[in-house]
């Protein structure tokens, strides 16, 4: 029973990893990527709706990104969430299709992105570390319905050796992700 504590919680700070590289994905690094678009929620008919369910992204060259919805009321739509985004994009719409251009970042923007991939590094790290709580607390009640203290203790060392794997993996993720924003 207590393997299968410790195999859940391997799969939820593995979640967590990969909620970590999401949200990282949307940051923008200099690249025209359609991930940038992953957090925009449009208003669209009195509902938020994710811009990718609205429209193809397409990428035509490196620092630019087309938008195309398939609805062509949206667009205005798209273009105000855009614009209230925290990318500091400024589209350009030509009546049928949205168009932003990726400047080249500024040190100033390098230095606000590593903070927020920071940021998000932080919270992946909470995150895990109440994985490992969880999991701490599940095998405390297993220790009053019939596993050892010893075991219990055991058991415990175990995950905690996998939450320092999960955190080591957090940090070499984010270092990669501010390599790449700091690469001019």
């Amino acid at each position: 029973m207590p393997q299968s504590v410790k195999k859940n919680a391997e799969e939820r700070m593995e979640k967590a990893i990969l909620s970590l590289k999401r949200d990282l994905s949307t940051l923008r690094a200099g690249r025209a990527t359609p991930s940038l678009l992953d957090r925009i929620q449009v208003e669209y008919y009195g509902s938020p709706t994710p811009v990718n369910q609205l429209a193809n992204i397409n990428t035509p060259d490196s620092r630019t990104l087309l938008i195309q919805p398939w609805d062509k009321s949206s667009l205005a739509d798209i273009e105000r969430a855009i614009m209230k985004s925290d990318l500091g994009l400024t589209p350009a719409n030509d009546g049928s299709t949205i168009r932003l251009s990726i400047p080249a970042l500024t040190e100033e923007r390098r230095g606000e992105l590593v903070k927020l991939t920071k940021k998000f590094g932080e919270e992946a790290k909470v995150a895990i570390r109440n994985i490992r709580r969880d999991a701490n607390d599940d095998i405390k009640k297993m220790e009053k319905n019939g596993i050892s203290e010893d075991e219990s203790h055991g058991h415990q060392e175990n995950i905690q050796k996998t939450t320092d794997k999960f955190i080591a993996e957090v940090d070499k993720v984010l270092l990669a992700k501010e390599k790449e924003i700091m690469e001019v």
